[in-house]
């Protein structure tokens, strides 16, 4: 299994650029820039970080065809690869419906979105002149003015629901799978998708990137107690999508074992100031972040192995981040952990 990290349009561009020179300094496979709404775009940073190293992978997690016309999606990772040297990848996902919402897009044809999106993307990249009567996105002889340095750019998909997990298996190149998800989740969510690739008559290829906040230190206690701060704004962010979004509120508490009024509880009290040191017991930690001592870590990180994960990408957060790294790294060039 590779270990990236996360990066996201939160972050300033100087901070991404720092981050991702120092996880390629110490082993790390991948940097993936989560492009979030209404923060900083991702592309200029990824193209920042692309001239800035030579080996890590550049991954794109995700763009959502509302924001960006598959086309503009093809005309960008075509060049973001080239610039790269053909270390890009891109997740595609449908976006948050509550940030469609306020750009006045209707977001209800989100699968067949997605379906348009992938054909759309992969033919433009192949060099072809496209044309495609989709149910949201059309295009009428299209063609790319240039070659694209690879016509099989890597594109996963986003996946939390039922619905578009089999989507996935039957026409994307990987699955990228959001924060707080429980890695009971993970396993579902592979099942789910190598299942509908094999009803479709292909082999899924097997690439699940899941994104986990991470803090690593020798300190092993020290590192679990830092991680409550910065996973206490996920918890009141995840609880609120989830009384929208019932595949949040399933993978939330199906599958990490805590009960609803727990998780609502927690949520409440951190809104009303309350200290995650104090809110969040053990059970937060182990279900939604990886933290502790290399051991720790190494043994947080065998079940998404177990369950399909072929590629964590963590966000190690926290006031110390490149240290982190810098410790988390030498495990992974002793060999502890590939």
């Amino acid at each position: 299994m590779k270990i990236g990290i996360r990066l996201h349009g939160g972050m300033e561009p100087g901070r991404c650029i720092e981050l991702a020179t120092a996880a390629e300094a110490n082993g790390f496979g991948s940097v993936w820039f989560a492009e979030n709404p209404f923060e900083r775009g991702v592309l200029p940073i990824a193209a920042a970080c692309a001239s800035a190293t030579q080996r890590i992978g550049i991954g794109i997690g995700v763009w959502n065809p509302y924001n960006r016309h598959p086309s503009l999606m093809a005309m960008e990772i075509g060049c973001l690869d080239a610039l790269a040297g053909g270390r890009a990848g891109l997740g595609i996902g449908s976006g948050l419906a509550s940030a469609m919402q306020k750009l006045g897009v209707d977001s209800k044809k989100s699968i067949s979105a997605l379906r348009d999106t992938f054909q759309i993307v992969r033919g433009l990249l192949r060099g072809e002149e496209v044309t495609h009567a989709g149910n949201v996105f059309s295009l009428a002889g299209v063609k790319l003015g240039y070659a694209p340095l690879r016509a099989d750019i890597p594109l996963l998909m986003a996946a939390r629901g039922e619905k578009a997990l089999r989507l996935c298996g039957q026409i994307a190149d990987g699955l990228v799978i959001s924060n707080m998800c429980p890695v009971g989740f993970s396993a579902h969510a592979v099942n789910t998708v190598r299942t509908a690739a094999g009803s479709a008559g292909r082999h899924f290829p097997g690439t699940i990137v899941q994104y986990v906040p991470c803090i690593a230190r020798p300190d092993g206690s020290e590192a679990r107690r830092a991680i409550k701060a910065p996973l206490a704004p996920m918890v009141k962010q995840y609880w609120t999508l989830a009384q929208k979004v019932p595949a949040a509120m399933e993978s939330m508490l199906r599958y990490s074992g805590i009960p609803a009024a727990d998780v609502q509880s927690a949520a409440e009290r951190l809104q009303a100031g309350d200290s995650p040191e104090q809110v969040l017991d053990d059970r937060f930690v182990d279900a939604f972040a990886i933290a502790g001592d290399a051991d720790d870590c190494r043994e947080r990180i065998a079940p998404y192995e177990r369950a399909g994960v072929s590629e964590l990408a963590l966000t190690f957060v926290g006031e110390q981040p490149i240290a982190d790294m810098e410790y988390f790294g030498r495990v992974l060039q002793q060999g502890k952990l590939r």
